[in-house]
């Protein structure tokens, strides 16, 4: 689980450069933060670990509490927050890990 280890900087850094490239796979839209959604960024953690969503709407402290709320819900972390893009991350559980 991502709550287990506290990233690095160093890690962070190549995260967001993964990140760059990738096209949002998860849209929040006027409804907000709906168990479809978090269904959805599970679905796509589960199969990336690392995701793009984008959040749609201009107050930037409800898109801050939605990424916040997101995370918690599928268990990620937030790897950075630009304008109305979040990027998650959530390790892929291995066999070898007990979970």
């Amino acid at each position: 689980m991502v709550d287990d280890k506290t990233l690095s900087k160093q890690e962070i850094v190549e995260l967001k450069a993964r990140a760059h490239h990738l096209n949002p796979v998860v849209m929040v839209g006027q409804k907000g933060l709906t168990e479809a959604v978090i269904q959805e960024a599970d679905t796509a953690l589960r199969a990336h670990e690392l995701i793009k969503v984008r959040v749609l709407g201009d107050d930037r402290a409800e898109r801050v509490l939605i990424g916040e709320e997101l995370c918690s819900a599928v268990n990620a972390q937030l790897i950075q927050h630009i304008g109305k893009l979040l990027v998650l991350y959530r390790e892929h559980a291995d066999d070898e890990q007990e979970q």
